[in-house]
């Protein structure tokens, strides 16, 4: 049995869901807020989209703001995988939020499950509305 850090990872919806319960049983970890950052569902060519699309991530390649952004969130979160792994932590919780859950929230959750893969430890994803609203 691998005793490795879970850390997971979850793109929600402030307007819909709220923010997402951990189901470790620890009721902590990281909550992002990506309400400042550009949003493409403004613009109806993007409104059924995904941050999961590449005409997303292609709209997402040229706003700095969320390279910025996620540079950052990444040297937070692997100082605390660092941290956890060190004490013997089981489970680290890393929530993204936007106003519908469908593109800024979803590219953040993405782009860090991917960074962290090459980590020691095993990731979960979820896209809460996109689940709920079919997209996947």
């Amino acid at each position: 049995m691998e005793n490795k850090l879970v850390v997971r990872i979850v793109s929600f919806s402030y307007h819909q869901t709220g923010y997402p319960a951990d189901a470790s049983g620890n009721n902590g970890g990281f909550v992002f807020d990506c309400r400042f950052l550009p949003n493409p569902g403004r613009e109806e060519r993007y409104r059924n989209a995904t941050g999961r699309d590449a005409e997303v991530v292609e709209y997402f390649s040229q706003h700095h703001e969320m390279a910025l952004f996620l540079t950052n969130v990444f040297y937070i979160v692997d100082a605390a995988v660092t941290n956890y792994q060190n004490r013997g932590f089981s489970h680290l919780m890393i929530a993204f939020g936007c106003t519908g859950g469908q593109h800024r929230s979803v590219y953040s959750a993405e782009n860090l499950a991917v960074h962290l893969r090459d980590q020691d430890v095993r990731v979960e994803l979820e896209h809460i509305e996109l689940k709920k609203k079919g997209y996947i």
